[in-house]
């Protein structure tokens, strides 16, 4: 990062997590008198008011608790306008994730704070550091009294949600921080101490970060946020999820944007990949026994009129996926092999294409148990997922999920609704404007209500699916998601 306006603090002598020996490396029913119990009793000011000290008043005083090393910059622009030329975020953190036309917004300057957290895994090699725990935390000039804190989706870094989600809320007045949730890239089953250890960092790592932003906002501003809002993407909605049910006391709510479903008897990834890998390529190559595996891919959740988006999520997603993430839980399905064989033939030894989670040892099912969902959240969360998301399919996972909530006495505390013709990645919109929308407009949708429901200001609509607009232009789809379009009410 440019010298100019940075003050670094050293590395500073903290008792560290132990390091496992290994080849991983560790880290009923509420009443509505209850509900209301549970929202906050303050809000943001109406809108983003200018911090009395100035721009980037007292950075070199702000300290990151629990921060192995801190770097804060004094920035004329906080958003992806400004911080992909001066150094502070990586283009390739966020590629492919959001429409190719989303519109940048700019004007917000401030404070942002780059570090990282004791940690004992080097994956991520953002500033060269090669320090996994990384966070970043932007402080914005005129700020509306609100935090917004995030983890990323996939295996990606700290600066991931930074097009769809971070130069939003921070034009419009939050502080904003995300973390790398402890480990990146596509073998981060390599940390931990044992099964499911990498994925159970990654809700340390939020609550870690939460806390530690919480502080630096009060810092910053001479005052602690009055709201706190969790929302990411994928494993950041899981993030969401987890944070809500586990730690409702650091959050007002959340807004959870095709988050992963992990539950220990299923469904979960593992019970529904190995069908797609089964399936599709002798769907994909027709003859006989093709009718049958479309029906097969049917009812493993991959939804009739998706399958268009298919054989992009065989060569992209699926096999990848099923690998990583089982290698994760279940490593020795495949004995000695690392992340399995990849695009195996259904019948190959070891084949990730013949998984059975419902036959694998109880073992694998306790470390899934481990990291699983209960659906009783704390705190007001609106979820969100598209109708065509076929790498986490709706009716496995957010379908699921809110049946979950409502099974655990927590309906109340939830928002569902189902965007019609949403997939799992934005970018996707460009290559097919005529069968998909974005997502991004009905995550912020999402959020608004969500800031109107804190607030008082009234509930959101009920559970249902938002319809597309007939005939809107991908330009009308990309600048408005309107949650009162339904299709239907439940």
């Amino acid at each position: 990062m440019p010298a100019a306006h940075t003050v670094t603090t050293p590395p500073r002598e903290r008792p560290g997590r132990p390091v496992r020996p290994g080849r991983r490396t560790a880290l009923g029913a509420l009443s509505l008198a209850a509900v209301c119990a549970l929202l906050p009793t303050a809000a943001p000011a109406a809108g983003a008011q200018a911090t009395p000290e100035g721009h980037c008043a007292a950075r070199a005083l702000i300290h990151v608790p629990g921060a192995a090393l801190q770097q804060a910059d004094c920035l004329e622009e906080l958003t992806t306008a400004g911080t992909v030329a001066s150094g502070h975020t990586d283009p390739a953190d966020f590629a492919g994730l959001t429409p190719r036309d989303l519109p940048t917004p700019s004007g917000v300057p401030g404070i942002q704070i780059d570090g990282y957290f004791p940690d004992s895994s080097t994956t991520n090699t953002n500033h060269g550091w090669n320090h996994d725990a990384q966070f970043v935390i932007r402080l914005p000039d005129h700020w509306n009294g609100g935090l917004v804190v995030s983890g990323t989706p996939g295996n990606r870094e700290q600066y991931a949600n930074d097009r769809a989600i971070s130069d939003w809320v921070l034009s419009r007045g939050y502080a904003y921080a995300a973390t790398d949730k402890g480990n990146t890239g596509l073998a981060f089953y390599r940390d931990g101490g044992r099964p499911g250890d990498a994925i159970a960092e990654w809700n340390t790592r939020l609550t870690q970060l939460t806390r530690a932003a919480r502080a630096v906002v009060a810092q910053r501003y001479h005052r602690p946020p009055a709201r706190t809002i969790a929302t990411g993407i994928s494993n950041g909605g899981y993030l969401v999820r987890w944070q809500l049910e586990n730690h409702p006391e650091l959050y007002d709510g959340g807004v959870d944007w095709e988050g992963t479903l992990w539950r220990a008897d299923g469904p979960n990834l593992l019970t529904f990949l190995p069908s797609a890998l089964r399936a599709y390529p002798v769907y994909a190559a027709g003859g006989p026994g093709a009718a049958d595996a479309l029906e097969a891919m049917h009812r493993a959740g991959y939804p009739a009129g998706s399958e268009f988006l298919w054989p992009y999520h065989e060569q992209v997603y699926w096999d990848l996926t099923q690998r990583i993430y089982r290698e994760e839980l279940d490593p020795g399905f495949d004995g000695a092999i690392e992340a399995g064989t990849p695009f195996c033939a259904s019948g190959t030894p070891g084949c990730d294409a013949d998984y059975s989670y419902a036959t694998r040892p109880e073992r694998v099912h306790r470390a899934v148990g481990r990291i699983a969902l209960t659906g009783r959240i704390g705190k007001p969360l609106i979820t969100l997922q598209g109708t065509l998301d076929v790498l986490l399919p709706i009716g496995r996972d957010s379908d699921v999920y809110a049946r979950m909530v409502h099974d655990a006495g927590r309906g109340a505390l939830l928002r569902y609704y189902r965007i019609e013709d949403g997939t799992h990645t934005d970018s996707l919109v460009d290559v097919f404007p005529d069968r998909l929308r974005p997502m991004v407009p009905c995550h912020r949708a999402a959020f608004t209500a969500l800031e109107r429901w804190l607030g008082g200001d009234g509930l959101p609509p009920a559970d249902h699916t938002v319809r597309r607009p007939a005939g809107a232009d991908p330009a009308t789809l990309l600048a408005d998601c309107p949650l009162d379009r339904t299709v239907s009410s439940g």
